[in-house]
C-alpha cells in the first residue's frame, strides 16, 4: 500500500516559482508518478508524469500548458517526487495532486483513472 502526501503549495505572484514535493510512505521506485491539478468547478487534469527508473533512466511528460515552465523529477532513495514550477501564471491556480501507478499503458498515463494512489492535494494559488 502506497500513501502519498503533497507539500510545498502556497501563494505566489505571477512569474514566481514553487517547488512541490510528494512523499510516499511506501516504495515507489517501480511506479510511474504523476502530478494532476484541479481548479474549482473544473475536472482534474494531467500536469506531468515521470516513469519508473530503469536501466535507461526515466522519462517525463508534460501537458502543453506547462512545458518549459515545470520540471518533474524523482528521488527514489527518498521515495519522493518533485514538481518545480517556474513562471507561474494565474491559470496554474489549482489543488495539485500527486498520484502513483504501477504498470499501465503509456497511452493512458495522462488519464487520472489510470492511477492507483492519490495524495490529498496541496493548494497552489497564483495571484495576478
Amino acid at each position: 500500500q502506497v500513501q502519498l502526501v503533497e507539500s510545498g503549495g502556497g501563494l505566489v505572484q505571477t512569474g514566481g516559482s514553487l517547488r512541490l514535493s510528494c512523499a510516499a510512505s511506501g516504495r515507489t521506485s517501480n511506479y510511474a508518478m504523476g502530478w494532476f491539478r484541479q481548479a474549482p468547478g473544473k475536472e482534474r487534469e494531467f500536469v506531468a508524469l515521470i516513469t519508473a527508473i530503469t536501466w535507461s533512466g526515466s522519462s517525463t511528460d508534460y501537458t502543453d500548458s506547462v512545458k518549459g515552465r515545470f520540471t518533474m523529477s524523482r528521488d527514489n532513495a527518498k521515495n519522493t517526487v518533485y514538481l518545480q514550477m517556474n513562471s507561474l501564471k494565474p491559470e496554474d491556480t489549482a489543488v495539485y495532486y500527486c498520484a502513483a501507478r504501477r504498470g499501465g499503458l503509456w497511452t493512458n498515463a495522462r488519464q487520472p483513472d489510470s492511477y492507483d494512489y492519490w495524495g490529498p492535494g496541496t493548494q497552489v494559488t497564483v495571484s495576478s
